[in-house]
């Protein structure tokens, strides 16, 4: 169950919030921050047209935590196309060796989904 400071339904749009968690190699942290300080435009170009606003990242003691939020009306439509992007595919191959995922990940996933218990705007 999520807690809000709102009644259901009111309040809030069509936008889905996602958070997401994975652990970051020790010796990949300097590597990781100077490619995310300078992110290929057409990555980022991807992640607009694949309807992913206020993206952000955060690492704290090996632990990266993701934020984003999805304007769009199909997300499992929206992550193939990125998938599916050439550039992005560069990209990932880059950062994904950088990356451990949690032994509690699904199957599917790389980055595991957290479940959110409080929002409050």
């Amino acid at each position: 169950m999520v807690y809000s400071l709102y009644p259901a339904g009111e309040g809030r749009d069509s936008m889905q919030r996602y958070a997401m968690t994975l652990l970051l190699k020790p010796e990949a942290e300097a590597q990781y921050k100077a490619l995310h300080a300078a992110v290929w435009p057409e990555v980022l170009q991807t992640i607009r047209s694949c309807n992913i606003r206020n993206y952000s990242l955060f690492l704290h003691d090996g632990v990266l935590f993701g934020y984003m939020e999805y304007v769009g009306e199909d997300f499992d439509l929206d992550m193939r196309k990125m998938a599916d992007d050439p550039k992005t595919q560069q990209w990932w191959a880059i950062t994904k060796p950088m990356q451990e995922t949690l032994e509690s990940r699904k199957p599917d996933e790389w980055w595991v989904r957290m479940e959110e218990v409080f929002h409050s705007d």
